[in-house]
């Protein structure tokens, strides 16, 4: 079948279509809304009066926030080509020479690519290359290639070809690390498209703001995402970004799974724990560092003893918690999914593990790995947790007391559920007095000698 006209129509709802590009556009035609117009084949490289008249009604039109005349531009420009003239036999054209159009064509593509945003100059980029101009990102991959790639010295134009070459290459893009390009929020910004396609997503330490968020949080509800790990730590997100965040990770089309080191206060908790109590995807949360306290977990944990959560492993090192009575209704008062809990380095003492212990006897808690480094635990708290070890010995398989203070009594009772063949429990670390010792059911094995001022020995 041979075209005759090619309908471009502008305006459109900005959707992304899958669809054949003919059938999205003939669809598009039925749309009251929009406004045509036609385009002869004979017209699309014939010179005009007004200047760049047929480069700008061809790319102008062509470039439609739906992106369904992306590939038939590329035909288009490919086929404007000197080489590719054979092709148009039989058809009215131009005798003249195409290179002076052809440049034409290339500066206004470039100047196009200035204007519009990373993600839709991509199609751009193939139009250069259809037309064998490489110029952009061959400056580009020349500074990738030396080391020296400056982005504080990067036009919107480079940062696009960046893009462009990031996704058009083989490399593994599994792990997008922002700090390999420029530790800043406009980095971050710039290349979003290759966050999206990334599957772990490290931003530490990058100076983001609420500002990511937001756009971060746009990213999220894309079907196209494959965002599954996403590393926040060490930016001050503020309460505004958070909300953000969170909002986007209620989206359905969300599907991450770990979110490590979100730096979170108190006001944010409500809206952290909305999103633990719906279909979230979310499996691994990680609020370490956090100053949360007693009150911010309490508001958590309506989220996570929700029968919609499904988080797997959660983060708590250090965040000033002093009592568990909230924390043990994670898993105390229906089937919990929590496999993995980390309260390090916060002042539970005994009183706080007594709790805790609570729900760990609970029939429905399934906890197979408990951390409680540092928590200034001593025989007492020991007891407890061997008691509770005892009440329900189907769960905990590994269990960490590094940094307490067990004494011999705890000590003995603990270790005496590694033999304990009606215990699940394989793996016990605790401090002796001068060494840090860890136990399993099959081998016992010293893993650091220190003296009182941490001098090794």
């Amino acid at each position: 079948m041979l075209l005759t006209e090619l309908y471009i129509t502008e305006g459109g709802t900005g959707k992304v279509n899958d669809e054949h590009e003919i059938r999205q556009i003939e669809a598009v035609f039925r749309k009251t809304a929009t406004t045509e117009t036609t385009i002869k084949c004979e017209d699309i490289f014939k010179t005009s009066s007004e200047r760049d008249g047929p480069i700008r009604t061809v790319l102008t039109n062509g470039v439609s926030p739906n992106g369904h005349l992306d590939l038939f531009l590329r035909f288009l420009l490919g086929l404007s080509l000197e080489t590719n003239q054979s092709l148009l036999q039989g058809l009215p054209r131009q005798q003249d020479s195409c290179s002076k159009p052809k440049q034409k064509t290339i500066q206004y593509i470039k100047k196009m690519i200035t204007k519009v945003s990373s993600r839709r100059s991509i199609n751009l980029f193939y139009c250069l290359s259809e037309l064998n101009d490489s110029s952009l990102v061959e400056e580009i991959q020349k500074s990738l290639r030396s080391g020296r790639l400056s982005t504080n010295e990067l036009t919107p134009a480079h940062w696009s070809a960046l893009v462009f070459i990031l996704l058009s290459s083989e490399e593994n893009l599994d792990v997008f690390d922002l700090k390999k390009y420029s530790a800043s929020e406009e980095a971050l910004l710039r290349l979003l498209p290759v966050v999206k396609t990334s599957s772990t997503a490290l931003l530490s330490d990058c100076k983001l703001t609420d500002r990511s968020c937001l756009f971060l949080a746009n990213v999220f509800n894309s079907p196209l995402c494959n965002l599954v790990e996403l590393d926040l730590s060490n930016n001050n997100l503020q309460d505004s970004g958070v909300i953000s965040l969170c909002a986007g990770l209620q989206n359905p089309n969300c599907q991450l799974k770990t979110l490590r080191y979100l730096f979170i206060l108190f006001a944010c908790c409500q809206d952290l724990s909305s999103v633990l109590s719906t279909q979230s995807s979310l499996r691994t949360l990680s609020l370490n560092y956090n100053k949360l306290q007693d009150s911010a977990v309490k508001l958590l944990s309506d989220g996570l003893s929700s029968p919609q959560c499904k988080l797997q492993i959660l983060g708590l090192d250090k965040v000033c918690v002093c009592v568990c009575v909230c924390v043990c209704v994670f898993f105390s008062n229906q089937p919990s999914s929590l496999r993995e809990l980390d309260m390090s380095h916060n002042s539970l003492r005994d009183s706080g593990v007594k709790q805790l212990c609570v729900g760990l006897q609970s029939r429905f808690c399934r906890l197979e790995t408990l951390s409680l480094s540092g928590c200034w635990i001593r025989e007492k708290g020991c007891i407890s947790l061997a008691s509770a070890l005892t009440s329900n010995p189907f769960s905990l398989k590994e269990l960490d007391l590094s940094y307490n203070c067990p004494g011999d009594l705890g000590a003995k009772l603990l270790s005496a559920k590694l033999k304990d063949p009606q215990c699940s429990l394989e793996t016990l670390r605790y401090k002796e007095l001068f060494c840090l010792v860890q136990m399993s059911k099959h081998h016992v094995c010293e893993l650091t000698h220190y003296n009182i001022m941490g001098v090794s020995v």
